[in-house]
């Protein structure tokens, strides 16, 4: 009969951020037996109005955490249909692997319920471990990587065997790795993003070229030499329709929002020269639209700092063009979720955080790197969609199998 000495003691991490990298990260320790708390600034009042693709790569982290695949209510995408603005025929693309081995494909899913699903994974009774203690309003100010302690805005310092930073694009956790501010840096493009109720659909004419055919995006592209390209896909059990209207941004953006709101107007007059039977589906956007700066992280001279690390896009933000953002989250957070072990000692915090590093790093600084190539190849389309090879090395990828065979032959007699 086990004594109470030789009972593993779970460990105290704080998770910064409890967006799908930090619900994710939560529910990957929580089934460690690990004590989670995450502290996000907001009051997670507000629906995420944004889709997102989630390939195979990450449904096979979602397997791993035990999700109800029914939740996320995805639209199966097998590839994507591209136009010219001008009007014309489309050009079925396929993923030239649809499926993995096990036969997962892809699907394109509304954000907040995949949100909504690792909120349940990472805070319900039900589930393996306890429940992480999820605190909203909780706005970090400062961190010592090393000593494990968070300063709030509220006055409050907290402290923690293991610190994980999963608080996006402007994280205050990488300026506490790094020791000094590093920003995303503009990519001279920005994106009008905003949903609308597919029901509006019926009965307009001249739908058949995006209702019917191979289930997937549609991509429309500029006919002129200026870069513009709508990709409009249905998500939510095909309740709700993406829009996504990428283009070139010829403002100063450090002048401007991140991300603001846009009239219907601005976002019409920017795809002006797109045929009609286009324009109709940015004159049934619903607001608010958004208009998002596409901007990425320069590479990180490293994401781990004594006992603490940066995952998603705290330490890798880059462009959506391969669509693998939430993968290389959800990648990330099940990698720390297989390291950190229920047994590791607090001093072996930053060896395990140094595997972290050795394994996901250059993975996610290539997804970085392409995504830009992506977006520069956009005319010519880019060579994710005409590379078996590298849809392989995104999509075959088995983060959890990685990760476990590591910590196998390199940490398990490190626990009695």
């Amino acid at each position: 009969m086990a004594t109470e000495a030789s009972v593993p003691a779970p460990l105290r991490i704080f998770v910064v951020g409890a967006g799908l990298c930090g619900l994710t990260a939560a529910v990957a320790l929580r089934r460690q037996g690990h004590r989670i708390e995450i502290l996000e600034s907001s009051l997670m009042d507000r629906d995420i109005g944004a889709a997102v693709t989630v390939q195979a790569n990450a449904i096979r982290v979602l397997e791993y955490l035990g999700y109800t695949a029914e939740n996320l209510k995805g639209v199966d995408s097998y590839g994507t249909v591209r136009f010219s603005g001008s009007g014309g025929e489309g050009k079925p693309h396929h993923f030239l692997i649809p499926k993995d081995d096990m036969g997962r494909g892809a699907w394109l899913c509304h954000r907040t319920d995949l949100h909504g699903e690792l909120k349940r994974l990472a805070i319900g009774e039900d589930g393996a471990g306890p429940p992480a203690r999820l605190h909203l309003g909780q706005e970090v100010v400062s961190c010592d990587p090393v000593t494990g302690t968070l300063a709030l805005k509220n006055g409050d310092v907290r402290e923690a065997d293991l610190i994980l930073g999963c608080d996006g694009i402007h994280s205050i956790i990488r300026t506490s790795v790094l020791g000094y501010v590093q920003q995303a840096l503009p990519s001279g493009m920005s994106t009008f993003r905003c949903l609308f109720d597919a029901t509006k659909l019926e009965g307009l004419a001249d739908m058949e070229w995006f209702t019917e055919g191979m289930s997937g995006g549609r991509s429309v592209t500029s006919p002129e030499e200026r870069y513009r390209e709508l990709y409009l896909y249905p998500c939510r059990a095909g309740t709700l329709i993406n829009v996504v209207a990428h283009h070139v941004d010829d403002r100063d953006q450090d002048k401007h929002e991140w991300n603001a709101t846009a009239s219907v107007e601005e976002v019409l007059d920017e795809f002006k020269s797109f045929h009609p039977r286009y324009l109709k589906f940015l004159e049934l956007a619903e607001q608010p639209i958004l208009r998002w700066q596409l901007r990425a992280l320069p590479i990180l001279p490293t994401w781990i700092n004594g006992r603490t690390a940066l995952l998603g896009d705290a330490a890798h933000a880059t462009l959506p063009t391969l669509g693998q953002g939430a993968g290389m989250a959800l990648e990330d957070a099940a990698a720390i979720g297989c390291l950190i072990q229920l047994g590791t000692r607090p001093e072996e915090i930053p060896a395990r955080l140094e595997a972290y590093q050795r394994l996901r790093k250059s993975r996610g600084e290539f997804v970085n790197r392409e995504s830009l190539e992506q977006a520069r190849q956009s005319l010519k389309r880019g060579l994710y969609a005409r590379s078996k090879e590298m849809q392989e090395f995104l999509i075959g990828y088995d983060a959890i199998g990685t990760t476990q065979k590591y910590y196998s032959e390199n940490f398990s007699a490190t626990l009695t």
